[in-house]
């Protein structure tokens, strides 16, 4: 039998490497390290708040992974659920801003991630305990 919770959690293990690339690779573009430097990055000023968004980001497709291996059934489901859809309209709106083709590769790689954790927790079969 397949385990749902460990395919989520390499899922999310995934998004959160997909975007974790496409900032490694953005710091190389050319103009964005001097940006960042001069306190600016795509055109925002870098404060606590983009900071803070920024942590928030990369944290919780983190703790989903650990979460969709240890929640019980329907608090995982319902979690996973909530979260890959969030986390996908997110990756698709990032689309907007990514006008290079890694971070169309990366955006929309992290978007069909998270799409399929919501998909397949959506289906997954009701566990008895």
């Amino acid at each position: 039998m397949e385990d749902v919770k460990v395919k989520i959690s390499i899922l999310w293990i995934f998004k959160a490497l997909a975007s974790l690339t496409f900032t490694i690779i953005m710091f190389m573009e050319e103009g964005v390290l001097a940006g960042i430097m001069a306190g600016e990055l795509l055109g925002m000023q870098i404060g606590p708040e983009i900071l803070l968004l920024g942590t928030i980001e990369s944290w919780v497709p983190l703790v989903m992974a650990v979460l969709s291996i240890n929640l019980e059934y329907r608090a995982n489901r319902w979690a996973n659920i909530i979260a890959g859809i969030v986390f996908t309209a997110l990756g698709l709106i990032s689309l907007i801003d990514a006008f290079s083709a890694h971070g169309i590769l990366m955006w929309v790689s992290a978007a069909v991630a998270t799409a399929l954790i919501a998909w397949l927790a959506l289906k997954w079969p009701e566990q008895k305990v």
